[in-house]
């Protein structure tokens, strides 16, 4: 959800994420959800665990690719750790079934294709 509301906030998603009431991001949370709900709804746990387990080694290869981008005199660990992270990244993301690698690239392809073309205000 908070990632939700940081997108809400930059535009790259509807504005109503983009909000706090009580200091929680109400509408976010609610949107997550729904979400949530929708992956689950086939009662299949399984599918819920295989697409979670697909975003994050999406997120951490992309950390540890922006890692080996840094400058020397940025870096507090040396690069071997993030050749590591993100071998293992691609190590593990060879052990998620197909449809969830065709759904989770898919949905990142319709991201960056709305990222690309939405209209900047």
């Amino acid at each position: 959800s908070r990632v939700l509301l940081a997108m809400g906030r930059r535009g790259d998603m509807p504005g109503i994420f983009a909000s706090l009431r009580n200091d929680s991001p109400t509408a976010a949370v609610i949107g997550v959800g729904i979400l949530v709900a929708l992956i689950a709804l086939p009662g299949k746990a399984y599918l819920s665990w295989s697409f979670s387990a697909f975003t994050v080694l999406v997120y951490y290869s992309i950390t540890n690719l922006s890692a080996l981008r840094l400058p020397p005199e940025d870096r507090l660990y040396p690069r071997a750790f993030s050749w590591f992270g993100l071998l293992s990244c691609v190590f593990l993301a060879f052990q998620v079934d197909m449809i969830i690698w065709l759904t989770g690239l898919s949905l990142l392809l319709v991201g960056l294709i709305w990222h690309k073309t939405r209209k900047t205000s």
